[in-house]
């Protein structure tokens, strides 16, 4: 399929917008329905009245058609402006709630062609069937998997129009190693997406990954925390941002209060401050890449500025925008940039990203790193 200036521009922005929650839900299933757009500040979405030069009023509750919207983009030269339907801005925004409504399996293409499940959600409907990381997807309802894009298994997963809802049903062929052929009928549910993990790893070190900021997460960061440990890895890598409120209420663990950031609000500086009360005292490494973007490029920003955190790794991606969603008269929602937001010391890294304080070469292993780093750091006593 072309991809449409439309089209480009929709995977650009729900790749930051969404990013990590988009790719769980891509891989797994639907979202859900959400009436409203969400309106709290993210990275990404903030409700300031300015807007992109060329267009002088908050567009909401305007009756336009995709082709008006379009040209208004156009004409703004809004790299990061977007369109979208309201199915679409409804599937992908409920990803910002940590849900997501599918059959709680991912899949991937391996070289020799064959359509493999790479991971399954406990609990959900592919783990009840017995499905497995390594089984083959043969099947999806009437069509040969491996004979399908794998972007066309995740939609058929997910569920056509009319199909994406809680309960509405999927028919799979799967295959263990030799084995028979299974013939499975998945009911989809309305399954929580897990964005944060955490493990041991030696001496004491406490590696915890965030894969988005959904709803909730910073509550699981500090969960994650309680677990004895001497020094923390905060890996953000491949995190496409998401709601700014939680990068900032992760912050406030590592942080007691002050400044994560700000953003221009109605012509204001609207500061961003974390909550009081975090663990300031045990060494902290953030881990980052040139997926990183967007919230996760504040939080590591407002760390890196505040010396709380040694970073670590590669050039971030440089997503230092803010984006104010409105609901057209159809339903619809035109997504526009209003302002960038800018680190505690000031910084706007927009179109440049974070400098590591530590930069990772390509040959280099960055866990590894880190660990030397958090090593050199020393350990709480």
């Amino acid at each position: 399929m072309l991809e449409t200036p439309r089209r480009a521009r929709q995977v650009a922005t729900l790749s930051l917008v969404f990013g990590a929650v988009l790719l769980a839900g891509a891989a797994t299933g639907a979202w859900g329905d959400p009436s409203e757009a969400p309106r709290r500040p993210s990275a990404d979405v903030v409700r300031p009245a300015s807007v992109v030069p060329g267009v002088t009023a908050d567009p909401a509750g305007t009756a336009l058609s995709e082709q008006q919207a379009e040209h208004l983009l156009g004409a703004s030269g809004d790299r990061w402006g977007a369109y979208y339907s309201a199915q679409e801005y409804a599937e992908f925004s409920q990803g910002l709630d940590g849900r997501y409504l599918g059959v709680g399996l991912s899949v991937g293409r391996g070289e020799d062609g064959v359509t493999e499940v790479s991971q399954v959600a406990p609990g959900g409907p592919a783990a009840a069937a017995g499905i497995a990381p390594g089984d083959r997807l043969l099947r999806i309802d009437a069509d040969q998997a491996d004979r399908l894009p794998v972007t066309e298994v995740v939609a058929r997963l997910r569920g056509r129009d009319g199909e994406r809802r809680a309960g509405s049903e999927v028919t799979v062929d799967v295959r263990r190693g030799d084995g028979e052929v299974r013939e499975l009928r998945l009911r989809r549910a309305l399954l929580d997406s897990q964005q944060v993990t955490a493990e041991h790893l030696d001496k004491g070190v406490l590696r915890i990954v965030v894969r988005a900021f959904t709803t909730s997460v910073a509550d699981q960061v500090r969960a994650a925390l309680r677990a004895p440990h001497a020094g923390v890895v905060l890996d953000l890598r491949g995190n496409s941002g998401g709601l700014v409120d939680e990068a900032v209420a992760t912050a406030g663990a590592f942080l007691d209060g002050g400044a994560v950031g700000s953003y221009q609000e109605r012509g204001d500086t609207r500061e961003l401050t974390a909550p009081a009360g975090g663990d300031q005292r045990t060494p902290l490494v953030v881990l980052v890449d040139g997926g990183t973007m967007s919230a996760a490029e504040l939080l590591a920003g407002a760390l890196q500025d505040r010396s709380r955190a040694v970073v670590v790794g590669s050039r971030t991606f440089g997503k230092g925008t803010v984006q104010q969603p409105s609901r057209l008269a159809d339903g619809a929602v035109l997504e526009m940039t209003v302002g960038r937001y800018h680190t505690p010391a000031g910084r706007s890294l927009d179109g440049t990203g974070l400098t590591p304080d530590v930069p990772a070469s390509g040959s280099e292993d960055a866990d590894a790193l880190a660990l030397r780093v958090l090593a050199g750091l020393g350990t709480r006593a």
